[in-house]
């Protein structure tokens, strides 16, 4: 069995952090139809938005705290690279900015860079599966 991983290149997930994520996760539910499911963030929740009739979890709505303190409220979409640290060098040698340290999540590793016009974006590397030895 392979585990699918996500294109390079393509968009692999989006979410939105704002002061009031409860408030919001309530304003797109009600504009979208996305069902908003809390997820425990040690002290606080911020939520899944899943698809009304798979349950698929789409985006995600995350309070301005912790890592997140100082992301602007605005969508942020995460892009898959096949090498995050080869990715973050041209970031910065065509004039963009890494704002700031690589975070690790189960599923791989990302940052948030910024490009020579001002927006804002992250970058992913997913996780490689390791091989299972054989036996």
């Amino acid at each position: 069995m392979s585990i699918k991983l996500p294109v390079v290149g393509s968009v692999t997930w989006t979410d939105l952090t704002v002061p009031d994520a409860t408030t919001l996760s309530a304003f797109y539910s009600a504009v979208t139809g996305w069902k908003s499911v809390s997820l425990d963030m040690g002290g606080y929740n911020d939520f899944c938005m899943n698809a009304p009739k798979s349950g698929k979890t789409v985006a995600g709505v995350c309070h301005a705290r912790g890592f997140n303190a100082d992301l602007p409220p605005q969508w942020l979409i995460y892009i898959t690279v096949g090498d995050l640290n080869a990715s973050l060098r041209q970031c910065r040698k065509l004039g963009g900015k890494v704002l700031r340290k690589t975070r690790s999540l189960g599923e791989g590793r990302y940052n948030v860079i910024q490009d020579p016009a001002g927006a804002v974006a992250a970058l992913f590397e997913p996780k490689r599966p390791t091989a299972k030895p054989r036996k």
